[in-house]
């Protein structure tokens, strides 16, 4: 799942480096443009949604609550821009983000797997991936913890001369998704 949320991260930061017909005269501009996608769910963010969800072997109702959480991370998803930095045709953007603790929910997930692998076995004795997966997608719906992350936004100028967030790190990306592994840090 790790790898889904990965790959829908990086497509979205595609929509940053697409541009957008919106004006971005300042930095701080393009980093709210770029969140914002993602709370006011645009359709490019849906669109994208959709193709990796459609490349994931997910059983219908599987999908459908992993969009409703997705839907619900990114709607949800608040936000504080704390400095700017510019240098030239390029800037940092220092960014507060809170979102909702998946990172937990699937932590306490996999735990509560270790303890009580008797419940996600199937009626021949093996254990059944597809019962793991709705136990564990039903902890990242009822997820109601939020987790705040700082993360700085590299801007660049374009041709154009507007403002457009460079592309995330993975590290960004889960942290935008709430899966960032915080206890390594």
């Amino acid at each position: 799942m790790k790898k889904l949320f990965l790959t829908l991260g990086v497509l979205l930061s595609c929509l940053a480096l697409t541009g957008c017909a919106l004006t971005r005269s300042t930095a701080k501009d393009a980093v709210k443009l770029f969140l914002d996608q993602y709370k006011n769910l645009s359709t490019s963010v849906l669109t994208d949604l959709e193709d990796v969800i459609d490349g994931e072997d997910f059983t219908d109702s599987q999908e459908e609550k992993y969009r409703d959480i997705l839907k619900k991370q990114y709607s949800d998803l608040k936000y504080e821009i704390v400095d700017e930095q510019y240098d030239g045709d390029t800037a940092t953007v220092e960014t507060k983000i809170t979102v909702y603790d998946l990172y937990k929910a699937q932590n306490d997930a996999a735990n509560y797997l270790n303890d009580h692998q008797d419940e996600f076995k199937d009626e021949n004795g093996n254990y059944d991936n597809n019962k793991f997966l709705d136990y564990k997608l039903d902890q990242m719906k009822k997820m109601s913890d939020t987790v705040e992350y700082s993360i700085t936004f590299d801007v660049v100028k374009n041709e154009d001369d507007k403002w457009q967030v460079k592309e995330l790190t993975d590290d960004d990306l889960e942290k935008i998704h709430g899966i960032y592994n915080y206890d390594n840090q």
